[in-house]
């Protein structure tokens, strides 16, 4: 008989490729990771693991069993969820993340509703950005997740998840006072050809959406400073050092020193919340959608 924890250990393995990456998504030492791992290769009498440099691979035999324990792991979290919801209560871990304008903007009023609402739930919260949160939810380590898109440029979600929009989040200009451009009563974009942006990390979503937008306007974007939060993002505007897009959730209070100018043209993020297909009919995901959704609407 194949032990579920072993099979969910394996599971990590070939997720993370690595001991250290298993034992953290399973919050447990990496010697604990390499026990299971013993037992479970006694277990079948077969080799599943073989030295990579300084790394591990999966054999042959290891990813055969790896890929029917997704599989397996899939099944029970799906009897999981369907007497979670027969029993009809709101009950055991969530795990959930947000990127981090999200985290500051959302979490707090509706993690604060869920334990008022349901004590016996134990939530969990993290900050990640879009992509590793729809990872996270893909690999099974995280039950939800806030994430984004721009209103032209789409985040893609891959098959077998559940998306459900949480509001639309307006963005405008962010301008030093003494700006040229601080006294109109809105800006186009092009006007900033010469100016200093203040922008998110290399790499990141609205970092890439940014330099999309502004060379298909024309503009070659001049970046400055880069920063993932949008307070870093806001005093530095506020010292005079560049302007930057501020979308509307998790921006207040403005600092002194920043003026904020709507745009010409309608620029808006997408914000919503994924979780897997086979965890739709959970009581807990649906009291966390609900309560991230009024959240939401107070902002609204």
């Amino acid at each position: 008989m194949l032990n579920l924890e072993r099979l969910r250990t394996l599971d990590a393995l070939a997720r993370h490729g690595s001991v250290s990456g298993a034992a953290e998504a399973l919050h447990v030492t990496t010697s604990a990771v390499s026990q299971q791992m013993g037992k479970l290769e006694r277990e079948v009498d077969q080799q599943l693991l073989a030295k990579n440099g300084r790394g591990i691979r999966l054999t042959d035999a290891g990813r055969l069993l790896a890929e029917h324990a997704a599989r397996i792991l899939s099944q029970v979290e799906l009897a999981q969820s369907d007497l979670e919801a027969h029993r009809g209560q709101v009950v055991g871990e969530l795990r959930l993340s947000a990127f981090p304008t999200a985290a500051r903007g959302l979490f707090p009023t509706a993690l604060a509703a869920l334990r008022a609402r349901h004590p016996a739930l134990r939530v969990r919260s993290s900050e990640l950005e879009p992509e590793n949160g729809i990872a996270g939810v893909v690999r099974g380590d995280l039950d939800l997740a806030v994430v984004l898109d721009w209103y032209n440029k789409p985040m893609p979600v891959p098959d077998g998840l559940v998306k459900a929009p949480l509001l639309d989040d307006p963005a405008e200009v962010a301008l030093p006072t003494g700006h040229r451009l601080a006294d109109r009563d809105e800006v186009d974009l092009g006007e900033f050809a010469e100016d200093e942006w203040i922008t998110w990390g290399e790499g990141e979503f609205c970092h890439e959406w940014l330099m999309f937008t502004l060379r298909s306007r024309g503009i070659e974007p001049i970046v400055g400073h880069r920063a993932a939060e949008t307070h870093t993002q806001l005093n530095l505007v506020a010292a005079g050092l560049g302007v930057c897009i501020a979308p509307v959730l998790g921006r207040h209070p403005v600092p002194e020193g920043v003026v904020m100018v709507p745009l010409k043209q309608r620029v808006r993020r997408h914000v919503y919340v994924v979780w897997r297909a086979d965890a739709d009919r959970r009581p807990s995901i649906r009291a966390a959608v609900q309560a991230l959704r009024g959240a939401a609407a107070a902002i609204a």
